[in-house]
């Protein structure tokens, strides 16, 4: 009996070309599912940071701040502390700098709060033509109002806010809980600064391949040096233009000079609104300083004046050397983080925004458009290029030192 006839086998190149179309049908698979996962998460995490904001706000705070300290960490191990006086000493050298901002800026400021009510005429007569305009305004909006059919009284709610009766009821129902949260935030410094060097030394001999514990020590010290470089670079920028502005206002005679410019200097880690807000409060803090309102607007225009040569000339020629941050990306991010934690979440915006731009530089971003128009999952472009005008040019090799000997 004959054997039965065997189908003739595809040519070789056809199957390679069938295993490429199966290998490119799963990639497009995984990516979907990644594309799906990703934006279920993307949804799901602002609203549980939000609802977890008691433990999730102090933990990120802290670590920001310790990933920070972690070069000052490296210079006192380097003189030969242990990491556990090491990592105390940086915590005694945060508590200082925070005890004396706050002593600067706090303890005046519950000066000029309690000084308000006596200054508010003064306030008033030189806000009187502005307010002025607001009256003839509401009373237009009145107007069109009372045309308009008016709801049923039944529909009408009336809600009532209970607020402390002093600054000391609302010192007293805040502060156990804050400090509570500092003090769990000064822990979670503490035990990851102590740690810092066994925890990177056990995360770079973990990986299974040399090119994965490589990549891995590269991560971990861009992160550093990113996030320690921005904080300490703007740091630097935002004390000196406080001390300007605490001058000014010196010379000029308000009151408490110390305590405007800390708030120029804290308030300007916010972009965008930090310095609409403290242009905001030198003007009142100039209208209640000063009779006439021409003498008190001068304070908030030099701040002005001294913001805008520092936000165009000054950081971008310093920070933007070392950081390169889109400014969309920074418009989102400090958006996304005061929606979800409050002021707070603004001043750590841009330092998880450079934490996670550096994360992602190493190990791939989502390549939503190769996701829809070609087969990619992950990109690098445009890294490799960053990456090569930040590093410094490489040392000769023996050769081609050699050949240059010969050759001169």
């Amino acid at each position: 009996m004959d054997a039965p006839a065997r189908l003739p086998e595809p040519p070789e190149d056809e199957a390679a070309v069938i295993a490429e179309h199966i290998t490119i049908k799963r990639d497009r698979l995984l990516a979907s599912l990644t594309l799906i996962a990703g934006i279920g998460l993307l949804f799901a995490i602002p609203f549980a940071l939000r609802a977890g904001a008691e433990f999730f706000l102090p933990v990120t705070a802290a670590l920001v701040i310790a990933i920070a300290l972690v070069p000052l960490l490296e210079w006192f191990e380097r003189r030969g502390l242990p990491p556990g006086l090491a990592a105390f000493t940086c915590v005694l050298v945060f508590l200082a700098v925070m005890a004396f901002a706050l002593l600067s800026i706090v303890i005046p400021a519950i000066d000029w709060v309690a000084l308000l009510p006596e200054r508010i005429g003064r306030v008033r007569e030189a806000l009187e033509p502005l307010l002025d305009l607001v009256k003839n305004l509401d009373r237009f909006v009145d107007r069109i109002l009372n045309q308009l059919p008016s709801a049923g009284p039944g529909n009408t709610r009336t809600v009532q806010l209970e607020t402390p009766n002093s600054m000391f009821d609302l010192l007293t129902s805040s502060a156990p809980h804050a400090l509570i949260q500092l003090f769990f935030a000064l822990l979670v410094i503490f035990f990851f600064l102590s740690g810092w060097t066994a925890m990177r030394k056990s995360t770079i001999t973990s990986r299974g391949s040399f090119e994965g514990a490589l990549t891995t020590a590269r991560v971990i010290q861009q992160v550093v040096a990113a996030t320690s470089t921005y904080l300490g670079t703007i740091t630097l920028i935002n004390v000196l233009l406080g001390t300007i502005v605490a001058g000014i206002v010196w010379y000029m005679g308000m009151d408490s000079p110390l305590m405007w410019g800390g708030i120029v200097a804290v308030l300007n880690y916010i972009p965008y609104l930090g310095p609409i807000a403290s242009a905001l409060l030198l003007a009142l803090g100039g209208l209640i300083s000063f009779p006439d309102p021409w003498t008190a607007i001068i304070p908030p225009l030099i701040f002005i004046g001294l913001h805008t040569v520092e936000a165009n000339a000054i950081t971008p020629l310093v920070v933007g050397m070392r950081v390169h941050i889109n400014p969309l990306l920074i418009l989102l991010s400090l958006s996304f983080w005061a929606w979800v934690w409050g002021t707070t979440g603004a001043l750590l915006a841009i330092p998880l925004l450079i934490i996670l731009k550096t994360v992602f530089a190493a190990a791939g971003t989502p390549d939503i458009a190769g996701f829809l128009f070609e087969q990619g999952t992950l990109t690098h472009a445009g890294e490799e290029e960053e990456e090569d005008a930040a590093a410094p040019d490489p040392p000769p090799s023996t050769g081609t030192v050699a050949s240059a000997q010969k050759g001169g």
